[in-house]
């Protein structure tokens, strides 16, 4: 029994050296600095605000995507549930203009929720790969966008308003569209750290059988983080409709590599088990920045391209490099433990 006491457990996500978030924050500072000795402006308080509303819907996206890998899981089909939902609530918007938007906002929700729990019974009850799931279900739901619209798009003078207000409207001068993700944010760390669902996701991606052996059901966690990250597609599929007041069926194309490039940035490990809410925003935010800078200081969209997919390639490996030390941290426990020389 000793070998299996908490010490060992603890050891299995601690990494040696500096916590992800203190890299990624110090990264983004560099970075900031390079940018501000050629264009200060991009870092004054008001231009660094517009920039994390601009990366309000890559965050939200990312804490629904972070909840999936960490049952080592994927999924491939964020973006789609983005574009069939917000197809469908902007038909709605432009059939009923005078539909209440919490109405419409609830839509959104619901139909994002059915699309991911769709994707959590097929991987829970018929054990298809998450990966081979998702690339499925993702062309699904772009051609039922397509059915839908019948290929048309719905452009911003069929929009109430109303419906086209919500995200820019201002709170202390700071868009919903931000306060939205903040509250995302904090939704997050209580559902991630504070809840039984948010353990058993931990538990699933770093020991499936150990957490079956823990009265945990290592599936029906899977099913509940594809639930979180369709609802959290959903909400977005509304939000991004109405920031960009246009919604047809390759919005958002895409934007699925994006979102998951987001956590591995973040150190969400793709073998699940290790990852944290805050490594996820950062790794959002580094990417908004990288997006937003970019086009400033003349990078053209190729040299973009290579850019990001080099970070990705750099935090995969960092990753990896983490995860085997921490491995070599639990076989010394584990040999203190059982009582035998090291």
């Amino acid at each position: 029994m000793s070998a299996i006491a908490s010490p060992t457990a603890t050891a299995s996500t601690r990494r040696p050296g500096l916590p992800r978030e203190v890299l990624l924050l110090g990264a983004c500072a560099i970075l900031l600095a390079l940018i501000a000795a050629r264009f200060p402006g991009f870092v004054t308080p008001a231009n660094l605000a517009n920039v994390f509303n601009d990366t309000s819907i890559l965050i939200v996206l990312a804490l629904g995507q972070a909840a999936v890998i960490l049952t080592r899981s994927i999924d491939l089909s964020v973006a789609a549930n983005l574009a069939l939902t917000g197809m469908v609530v902007s038909l709605l918007g432009a059939a009923h203009p005078d539909m209440p938007i919490v109405v419409l906002v609830l839509v959104a929700l619901g139909l994002g929720l059915a699309l991911g729990a769709f994707n959590g019974l097929l991987v829970w009850k018929l054990d298809i790969p998450p990966i081979v799931v998702t690339l499925g279900t993702l062309t699904i739901y772009r051609g039922m966008a397509f059915v839908l619209s019948g290929g048309a798009w719905v452009n911003s003078f069929q929009m109430s308003p109303a419906f086209l207000g919500l995200p820019r409207a201002l709170i202390l001068d700071i868009p919903v569209l931000s306060w939205i993700a903040l509250a995302m944010i904090g939704l997050a760390l209580v559902i991630f750290n504070r809840t039984s669902i948010g353990r058993a996701w931990f538990a699933t991606g770093g020991n499936p059988v150990a957490a079956l052996y823990a009265g945990i059901d290592p599936g029906r966690a899977r099913f509940m983080a594809f639930c979180f990250s369709g609802t959290i597609a959903g909400l977005c599929g509304y939000l991004w409709v109405s920031r960009y007041a246009v919604a047809y069926v390759d919005v958002a194309s895409g934007f699925e590599l994006d979102v998951i490039a987001a956590c591995v940035i973040g150190g969400v490990s793709i073998a699940g088990g290790i990852g944290s809410v805050g490594g996820t925003v950062l790794g959002a935010l580094f990417l908004g920045i990288i997006k937003n800078a970019l086009p400033v200081v003349n990078v053209s969209p190729f040299a973009q391209m290579a850019i990001s997919g080099a970070i990705i390639i750099a935090a995969v490996l960092l990753n990896t490099r983490s995860e085997r030390k921490a491995g070599r941290i639990i076989l010394r426990n584990t040999t203190v433990l059982s009582g035998k020389p090291t």
